[in-house]
Order: structure tokens, then sequence, then C-alpha cells
């Protein structure tokens, strides 16, 4: 929940002295950890950053304004247990004055003795795997905070996914009194599924010369690969290589014609994110990734793990899903992740689906590539349905048969692949605007005021803050209990820092969630 110092801090002793500290220089790491654990305090905390009720705090990121204000993200441990979805973060003015907390409030469970065995658990989670079980991780137990603080197993399971050629690391997690299993969570994240390129015409990609040849190795965007998997599920991957540096023929029927779509991809959503978000890859120390193309056979699908990308050739192996829309939105996952580990389950597994389609969009519009013009269609050139029709859109999601436009009721149950329209369509009303515009028609959802959009490149920069600086693991787009801490406040705070409050910019963040029927808090007088 949202904590600030008017309700939760200017009360207590610990955070008076931390607002009367003297001021210190802008970036001191030291200081501003002294300033973090100070406000820590006022909740229970002790300056050490431990609790009576066992709970404990290590900086994980910081995020540092131009002016001075630090933002410090926390993960959290219970009796030395992780904390699933208990990331705090504490905000802080350019003195290091604590100026507000957003996290959960204590998880510490009641007892931290699990009633079920370890080997009870193994089985559980087994069980729960659909596909092919590789193997069982040994189950470690865990504080959700999710769940308010259960106490629970959570066990890795990795193999194949029913289709046999996607892998699945999935995460399992059971009741650790009952053994029941309340929820999964898989690493791989999927999307149906997109030099001389099949989908972005003739482009430049950088490449590494060996003594006789050129390797598809990107040395201007922390060294991205690009390797053939040729059509299998495992073994090894080969380092793309040609003699003259002209990479493929504009069709399938040469193989690094594929590669040089996804190569160029990788190479503009590394631009992207560095040169519109000052982010250096996903980590932010400017690691390239992999990309593995021609995987599986008749394949059609595409996914990140946590450390590569993998793309198969579609139906009947023609329709590569390498595009840029495609590779940006698995390629996001990651940058999403290194912000804020959002728990794939629910609204915020939708936020997350959300964040990449609209890096997807954003990149194919940053690319400009000759072939491949920016909109806010989803994987229209791979043609992954066979109609001639993309799998997704921005402008009115539940267009292709699933996905919400429009928060309901039902919304926090849907799988995030559906959930994740509502967010889509907030971005681009935010951008473009509701009604009709150049990339589509944007519907209202009930009777409430059109929005005018305040451009992309404005809502990108709200999009992206709001992510990087106040998200949550477990934000969602609508928490009654809680206002304050859902997709829509943390958007508003990020147009205000950004713009100002009572902005242009700051009022059309909230009338586009009005828009799309997401409520909470308001500002300036709005929706």
């Amino acid at each position: 929940m949202r904590r600030t110092l008017t309700t939760a801090l200017v009360a207590t002793a610990a955070v008076a002295a931390a607002c009367t500290s003297p001021a210190v220089a802008a970036g001191d790491p030291v200081r501003a950890v002294d300033s973090a654990t100070a406000a820590l305090a006022a909740l229970g905390a002790r300056p050490d950053g431990s609790s009576t009720t066992g709970e404990s705090y290590t900086v994980s990121r910081t995020v540092t304004e131009l002016d001075g204000r630090t933002h410090l993200r926390l993960r959290r441990t219970v009796h030395g247990l992780p904390v699933r979805g208990g990331d705090v973060v504490v905000h802080l003015d350019r003195a290091h004055r604590a100026t507000g907390i957003d996290g959960p409030a204590a998880v510490a469970p009641a007892v931290i003795t699990p009633q079920v065995s370890v080997v009870a658990a193994a089985s559980s989670a087994r069980s729960a795997f659909r596909g092919t079980v590789a193997t069982v991780d040994a189950p470690a137990l865990v504080v959700d905070a999710t769940e308010g603080g259960r106490l629970a197993w959570e066990t890795v399971v990795r193999g194949w996914a029913p289709d046999g050629q996607t892998p699945s690391r999935l995460h399992v997690l059971a009741d650790a009194a009952t053994g029941a299993v309340y929820a999964t969570e898989d690493e791989v994240r999927t999307v149906l599924g997109t030099g001389r390129t099949i989908y972005a015409g003739p482009v430049r990609i950088d490449t590494t010369p060996s003594v006789t040849a050129y390797q598809m190795i990107d040395p201007s965007h922390g060294g991205n690969r690009t390797c053939d998997m040729r059509n299998a599920t495992s073994g090894p991957c080969l380092l793309f290589v040609d003699a003259d540096n002209l990479w493929g023929n504009y069709s399938t029927t040469d193989r690094a014609s594929a590669a040089a779509d996804a190569h160029f991809a990788s190479a503009k959503t590394y631009d992207y994110f560095k040169f519109i978000h000052n982010r250096s890859g996903r980590t932010g120390a400017g690691t390239g990734i992999t990309s593995r193309v021609h995987y599986g056979n008749n394949y059609v699908n595409a996914f990140y793990d946590g450390a590569q990308l993998t793309f198969g050739d579609g139906i009947g192996n023609i329709r590569p899903l390498t595009s840029i829309d495609i590779l940006a939105h698995e390629l996001g996952h990651g940058y999403t992740d290194a912000l804020v580990s959002l728990v794939y389950s629910g609204e915020s597994g939708g936020i997350d689906e959300a964040s990449s389609d609209i890096w997807g969009a954003m990149v194919e519009f940053y690319a400009a590539a000759p072939g491949d013009p920016g909109d806010y269609l989803i994987g229209e050139e791979a043609d992954v349905l066979g109609a001639g029709e993309p799998f997704g859109n921005l402008f009115d999601p539940s267009l292709d048969g699933s996905s919400h436009s429009c928060w309901s009721l039902s919304t926090p149950g849907a799988e995030p692949h559906v959930s994740a329209g509502v967010g889509k369509h907030f971005f681009f009303n935010l951008a473009e605007g509701t009604g009709a515009t150049a990339y589509g028609y944007s519907p209202l959802c009930g009777d409430v005021a059109g929005v005018v959009g305040i451009g992309r490149a404005k809502a990108e920069k709200i999009w992206y803050r709001a992510l990087n600086v106040y998200a949550l693991p477990s934000t969602k787009y609508v928490n009654t209990a809680s206002p304050g801490t859902t997709m829509r406040a943390y958007t508003l705070a990020a147009a205000a820092d950004l713009y100002g409050s009572c902005s242009i910019e700051h009022k059309t963040v909230q009338a586009a969630w009005t828009a799309v029927n997401v409520a909470g808090i308001t500002v300036c007088g709005g929706p």
C-alpha cells in the first residue's frame, strides 16, 4: 500500500530523525540507505533493517533523479525466508528525507514451521505440471506477500510444455500447512506467434569479422548473437557465419533471412531502451542477448526464457516469428523483469504482458524499418493465424476474441495474455486518443468522455517510469482496498513527476484509465 509522511511517517520519531538530518550530496548511497532504513523503522523495523517480526531488507536497486531525489527498491526476507511479491520502494527527496513508502505491510506469518513435508511438496508440484517433466528442484520455503504472508513451498519443475517443443520452468506454490497448490508461474514466457530480411526489408546490421568470414555477433549492442537451431529443440545453436557480409535473400529459402530479421530487431530494441529510457541492456550493464532462430518443427511460437530469445518458423516452417514487434515483445519481458519482477498471474501478469506489447509497438515505431513501418498491431507480418490478420492490437484488444479491452470483474481472474488488453488499451488511448485514429478505432468503455492523446513520446516515458520507480510485483489495475498501489496510481505519479501535477499529461493519464473502466484515485478534479 502507499504510505506518505503525513499518514505514516511523520508521527514517528525514527522518521522524524531522518527528516531532520543534514542534507547530503545527491547520489550518496550510504546516506540514502541510512535514510531508507530509518523510514522503515516507522513501520516497526529497526534501523538495521530488521524487525521484531523477523523481517529484514536489502537494497536491490537504486534510481537517482537528476535533481537528487532517490528511489530505493528493497527485497524483503522474514526469518531468513524470501518474500514473494514483497518488495518495498522507499522514496527520498534530494536531502535524503523519506517522502513515502510503497509496498505491502508486514507479511510475517504466524507460524514458520511447515506442516507439509518437502517430499510431499515436490510430489504436488510434479502433479501440477502439464507436459513432460525433466527435473524437479528441491522445494524451498517462502513467504507469499501476494497471499497476505502465507507460508508456502515453492518448487521449480523443469520440462517441456504439452506441445513437446516449448521449454518450461514452472514455479509451483503450495500451502505449507495444507499442501494445496494455489499458484503457478512459468519463467518461460511465450507469445503465439513473428539483412535482406523477410519482414524489415533491406537493413543494416552489425556483425563481427573473423579471419575468413563474418559472424552474426553485434559488437555495438552488447554482443547480441544470432544462431541457428536447425529446427531442433535441443543441442547446439550454430552461430550464423557468412563470407561476404550479405545475409539472406528476403525469403525463407535462405536461413539467414530470418536471422537478419532477429539480429536487426534485437539491435533496435537495445537502442530503443538505451536512447529513449537510458537503460543499457536488460540489466543496465550493457549486456546483449542471444537469439535462437529456426527452433522446432512447424513451431508457431516465440519465447524468452530469462537468458535468451527463441523463435519458431511458424506453420509449414515458412513464416518465422522474427518480426520486430514479436522480438521486442519477448525481449521486453527481460527489460520489464529487470525493473520490477511482476508476479505472472492475474492482473500483475497482465501488466507484464501489456508492457511487452507496448514495447513491441514502440520499438517498431523506433526502428522505422522500410519493410515494417510502425503501427499498433502485433504479429501481423508472421500471420500466425493463417488468415492474414495480426494476433493482437492495442487500440481494441478484444478484436482477437479473448482479450479484455475494458476492465470488468472478470479481469482479475483472467489469464495474463487476456487481462493484458486493459493495459494495452489504456496506453493506446494515452498516446493516440479514443475514437477514430490514424492507427485504428479505439472504443470507449461506458458513458465516459473521449480522450485526446498526448503522443507516443510522452506515453512511453510515463509507462516506463511507473514500472521503474513505483510498480510492485503484485501491482493491479484495480485495488479497492488500496487504490494507491495500482497501475493507475503509479502512472499518475509518473506523469506528475515528468510533466507536473495537474498538467495536460497528468489529466490525460487519468482520463485514459477511466476510458477503459479502470477506477481508482482521482486528481485535479477529474474522473
